[in-house]
């Protein structure tokens, strides 16, 4: 149902003045994205601590590296569920990492579900500043999935195989959208590796 306004009553919108800004972040080559005031990136990451979510290990064969190429992890815990028809999934990756380049030209990845006993390799790939992962796989027991070329890591409670359908540049992130090609839950008995203010837990 609409409702008429008289012919003699006048509206308008209310005017909302523009909220002071200071700029806390950037995109690669762009100009500076304002934080509304109030909002710092300690507060926000305080908040958003608070927040418990599944950790998983990202994983993508790098062709170009070396005459065999060389395989990629990424601990991620931005990871979720987007759509079942069809089947999509969403990682959040950022920008400049190595993960990011190499995913803008490798369609195809993986995701390992990590279980609770599978802290140190959580630890491990979300170490900063290394030079290689060639080692870090090395002592991990894994198999290299037939849909995406990517390492599946052994134990995990779940395992996908994805190619990339859509990349959406999110501030100083990019949310990487993929269809799976392939699922499997192996794992029935061990509980999941979760991330809680700062720290890996589980549940329980």
């Amino acid at each position: 149902m609409f409702t008429k306004t008289p012919a003699d009553a006048t509206t308008s919108a209310p005017t909302v003045p523009a909220a002071p800004s200071v700029a806390l972040a950037s995109v690669p080559g762009g100009t500076p994205i304002p934080h509304a005031v109030g909002v710092s990136d300690d507060e926000f990451r305080a908040a958003l601590s608070r927040l418990a979510a599944g950790v998983v290990l990202i994983t993508a064969h790098d062709p170009d590296d070396g005459p065999r190429g060389e395989d990629v992890g990424m601990t991620a815990t931005a990871f979720v569920s987007v759509s079942l028809e069809p089947p999509l999934v969403m990682v959040s990756v950022r920008n400049d990492s190595r993960m990011d380049d190499l995913l803008a030209h490798q369609p195809l990845w993986a995701v390992s579900v990590l279980a609770e006993g599978q802290r140190q390799v959580a630890g491990r790939f979300a170490m900063k500043g290394r030079i290689s992962d060639r080692l870090l796989f090395a002592d991990i027991p894994h198999v290299r999935g037939e849909a995406a070329g990517a390492p599946l890591i052994a134990g995990a409670l779940a395992t996908l195989e994805c190619r990339t359908e859509q990349r959406v540049l999110a501030g100083d992130h990019t949310l990487v959208i993929g269809r799976v090609l392939a699922a499997s839950a192996p794992t029935e008995d061990a509980g999941p590796l979760t991330y809680f203010r700062g720290k890996y837990r589980h549940l329980g």
